[in-house]
């Protein structure tokens, strides 16, 4: 069958897409808007998840190319993995990728969704493996082309430093929500493909560059720009091709870093990072005083092997000064030995006394030797874990 093509792309092809994130008043309506003045003949979509100030001219309401989505969350379970998905963008998505010219073919050539200033960027893109009663999948009419993060450069590390609450601000999704903003703001940073960086005018040189280098360290495979006014390259957030499905599903820039990856000149800002490991288990308790002395640590990853639960992976995520430990898996699930692995980023981090602080949460030889019936009884003060019984 003869293809038929705009642009040198098949009509079938997904319509790509672009997904704006960022926290609340870093830029992203300012960004939209100059998107949509700056087209250069392509035919933008856009879809707002929020009631952001979008300037939309007419032309494109009336192609139907705009959709304004509310904020439905619905929870799908699937075992052990939980996710929230917006059904209404699901349908927003899948209507405006259908539409089609009197000719047949696509009515737009690119779709723009600006993600409200909560929202995390991998829930947005899990959205794309939605499967329509039929069987088809959102992902064969709209594919996902770029992740672009808006990051603010005058709150980005003050936020970060002070770990507060979306609750506390009024900001929560729910009730109930638990979030942080230093999580929040991590998490949009780590999954995007583009970063611009904005206000950098109401900030020094040096804090614009530690803002920069935290970016640069928290995810080393992201494109990172410089954001004045809004304005950037059309090609630099529509039709990159960065989207990697793979990448974006695992912890970016950790494994290039544990295995010896660097950055240095991210160094010049005071902005260092360091991987630890060890092969035996931390003692809980002396893992809760090493803690407390920690200082200086913006984010810090990986997973952790505590003696007390001693057939379970942790999970370690820190963000500001909120970290969690949850169970990820039994040792046995997982290939090799039993460890710690873990990654610390900070400003100005002092990266031989991380690593005495946390030796010295190890066990001993001695305690090592008396083996995991001894281990299961030490003091333990750290948050219990809810393992569900399928996992034994």
């Amino acid at each position: 069958m003869e293809m038929i093509t705009i642009n040198s792309m098949p009509t079938h092809a997904p319509l790509p897409v672009t997904v704006l994130s960022g926290f609340l008043g870093a830029g992203k309506t300012t960004l939209l808007n100059h998107l949509l003045t700056n087209r250069d003949g392509l035919r933008i979509a856009v879809i707002v998840n929020d009631m952001s100030e979008v300037n939309v001219d007419a032309a494109l309401v009336d192609l139907g190319g705009f959709d304004r989505t509310e904020e439905k969350l619905v929870e799908l379970s699937n075992g052990c993995i939980c996710c929230t998905l917006r059904e209404d963008l699901v349908d927003a998505v899948g209507a405006i990728a259908r539409q089609r010219t009197p000719d047949g073919r696509p009515r737009f050539d690119h779709l723009v969704i600006e993600s409200t200033g909560i929202s995390e960027p991998m829930p947005v893109a899990a959205t794309f493996d939605w499967t329509f009663d039929d069987g088809s999948r959102l992902g064969d009419l709209a594919a996902l082309d770029t992740m672009v993060t808006v990051v603010d450069a005058s709150t980005f590390l003050g936020e970060i430093a002070r770990g507060a609450g979306l609750a506390e601000r009024g900001l929560g999704a729910a009730a109930g929500d638990e979030r942080s903003i230093a999580d929040l703001l991590i998490d949009q940073v780590e999954f995007a493909d583009v970063v611009l960086i904005s206000k950098l005018d109401l900030v020094s040189a040096a804090a614009g560059g530690a803002v920069e280098a935290t970016v640069r360290r928290l995810n080393p495979r992201a494109r990172v720009r410089p954001l004045a006014r809004g304005e950037i390259a059309l090609g630099e957030v529509i039709g990159t091709g960065l989207f990697d499905h793979d990448a974006a599903s695992s912890v970016a820039g950790w494994d290039d870093e544990v295995i010896g990856g660097h950055t240095p000149e991210t160094e010049e800002y005071g902005i260092s990072s360091t991987a630890y490991r060890a092969d035996r288990p931390f003692h809980p308790q002396r893992l809760l005083e090493s803690l407390g002395e920690v200082r200086a640590v913006l984010r810090s990853k990986g997973f952790c092997w505590i003696a007390s639960r001693p057939d379970l992976v942790g999970v370690w995520s820190q963000a500001g000064p909120n970290l969690t430990i949850e169970p990820a898996a039994y040792w046995s699930q997982v290939d090799g030995a039993p460890q710690q692995e873990l990654v610390f980023i900070g400003v100005r981090l002092d990266a031989a006394r991380m690593r005495a602080l946390l030796d010295r949460a190890l066990l001993t030889d001695d305690e090592v030797a008396e083996g995991p019936a001894a281990w299961v009884r030490y003091p333990d003060r750290l948050p219990a874990w809810n393992v569900p019984a399928h996992r034994h």
